[in-house]
């Protein structure tokens, strides 16, 4: 298996299996002198751990980061980190039952075919587990970013849509999102959501959700034309994690309901400053960012592993079918939330690297 890593400058390779003994990830390119220890990390996976709600996962990892290399006396060498987290509650039994078949939806098939053996073991490398080494790598991320932009770089993640249900954006708190189990900016939202998530779970269902990623505080001309643009280097981290199916920036598929008139950002001087009067492209002009927020979202289908009985194949090639037991998300999107702002911080960070 190849494409195990991502980045130019700052670049990092995940390894580890879900019901593995450990996962781990080791980071390159990271400036010395970064003063980092695991506290700087810790707090970023304890946001993303699995078990914290009745809406998530109940698999209970302490997801405990442990740096192996790369730093001495609390600061970074410029040599590679490497980081370990131990696998505590894998149990590989759930998945005893469904070994020789495929779960409709998930990676099952295609590993399979591709490489001709799969780890059924909660999908082994294709598991959301592999996500919680992003959210390390994230962590360090935001320490590279602060080194190199002098303003205060704010990434916020939310979650703006399960299901059918979209919160009211006149709303938007950012010191809610971390107050409730769905990362939402609207308290109003919340008992629809917990609503319509009993009523999936008890249908042998699952429902998807839209997480939207702001970041306040960038400088402009971040990002190059053509084909290193910094959007499209967003799109493509995001759409690396574990059942994404889109990425807008700005008003992104929106943006098809509006005009030349009312979509293009039109800008004047103020203070001696130019500024923009909107910002329907979402902070990303060309490829460069513009020096204002930049705002991306992606959307997570609904979790493929459910209670409900499914036609498949097995690895026979006969046609069976298949109910997914076990722990699992009734919508995977809630703790998608850091993991998207991960892969946006290291984006920047990367970017960062490069043109800084």
């Amino acid at each position: 298996m190849t494409s195990n890593s991502i980045g130019k400058i700052f670049n990092y390779i995940t390894w580890g299996e879900s019901h593995g003994k450990a996962i781990g990830c080791v980071l390159d390119g990271v400036p010395s002198n970064i003063k980092l220890t695991e506290k700087d990390i810790q707090p970023y996976l304890e946001k993303r751990k699995p078990g914290q709600s009745k809406y998530t996962t109940q698999r209970k990892e302490k997801d405990i980061v442990e740096i192996l290399s790369g730093t001495f006396e609390g600061k970074t060498t410029g040599h590679p980190i490497s980081l370990i987290i131990y696998n505590q509650d894998h149990r590989s039994k759930d998945y005893s039952n469904i070994k020789n078949k495929f779960r409709p939806g998930h990676a099952d098939y295609t590993y399979w075919i591709k490489y001709g053996i799969r780890d059924y073991r909660g999908g082994g490398r294709s598991s959301a587990r592999e996500t919680a080494m992003r959210v390390a790598a994230g962590a360090v991320a935001r320490k590279i970013i602060e080194k190199k932009i002098k303003n205060k770089v704010k990434i916020t993640g939310a979650l703006i849509q399960i299901g059918t249900q979209k919160i009211n954006y006149k709303n938007w708190d950012d010191n809610f999102i971390l107050k409730n189990d769905f990362w939402s900016p609207d308290k109003k939202i919340i008992k629809t959501w917990e609503k319509d998530i009993n009523n999936a779970r008890k249908n042998g269902s699952s429902l998807g959700a839209i997480i939207e990623i702001r970041v306040k505080g960038l400088p402009a001309g971040l990002g190059e034309p053509i084909y290193e643009k910094i959007d499209s280097d967003i799109a493509k981290a995001l759409m690396t994690i574990n059942a994404v199916k889109g990425v807008e920036i700005g008003n992104g598929f929106n943006s098809v309901y509006e005009s030349g008139i009312t979509n293009v950002d039109e800008m004047k001087i103020k203070n001696g400053k130019p500024t923009f009067l909107s910002n329907n492209n979402g902070g990303i002009l060309g490829g460069i960012t513009t020096g204002q927020d930049l705002i991306c979202r992606f959307v997570v289908k609904p979790t493929s592993s459910i209670l409900s009985v499914k036609k498949t194949i097995n690895d026979k090639m006969k046609d069976t079918t298949i109910s997914t037991k076990g722990r699992h998300d009734p919508c995977v999107g809630i703790r998608a939330v850091p993991v998207g702002e991960a892969m946006v911080a290291t984006t920047i960070a990367d970017h960062c690297l490069r043109y800084l």
